[in-house]
């Protein structure tokens, strides 16, 4: 089997475009952390995402998106997900091979690198009542707004179907 290299936003954005989607891109400095992004506020209006990439004693992963600000509650989340286990931080080297990122840009977007359908991706009611949905286009130097609809359209169109659940407390 050949190691193929994760897709790129060039990527992202041609598929969004194919499937008729419309988004808008803001390039900005390279943001780790919700307290980093929290100054491109006033520029990029809409839900903004925190994302967790977890896995499971039987190594099911999950990337769990929630509104920015929201509150996770690690020991009980395994319940509403479905994991089979108290869920864990998955490794950057499986963030790597089934997202295409690296840690802090961990995105919803990187369903499109999951071409092996190893990730469950579980997005948050709370968010999902935003109109808007942004996260980072596979880097975080960038973030990528598209309407809530769209991102579920997005996640089929990548052969996932998004788990929509109350996560956050």
């Amino acid at each position: 089997m050949t190691e193929t290299a994760p897709k790129t936003a060039k990527d992202l954005f041609a598929l969004l475009d194919s499937l008729n989607i419309p988004h808008k891109t803001k390039e900005h400095a390279p943001v780790f952390t919700v307290a980093e992004s929290a100054s491109l506020r006033d520029e990029i209006p809409g839900g903004h995402t925190k994302n967790l990439f977890v896995k499971d004693k039987k190594d099911q992963f999950f990337v769990v998106t929630v509104e920015e600000h929201a509150t996770v509650d690690l020991k009980t989340i395994h319940k509403v997900i479905g994991a089979s286990s108290r869920v864990s931080f998955g490794s950057p080297e499986k963030m790597l091979e089934y997202l295409g990122v690296v840690p802090g840009s961990v995105t919803v977007f990187g369903a499109i690198n999951d071409t092996g359908g190893n990730v469950t991706f579980v997005l948050d009611e709370e968010l999902m009542r935003e109109e808007i949905i942004n996260g980072h286009p596979l880097s975080n130097d960038a973030t990528t707004s598209i309407s809530s609809n769209d991102l579920i359209r997005f996640m089929e169109a990548t052969g996932h179907t998004p788990l929509v659940l109350k996560v956050t407390g």
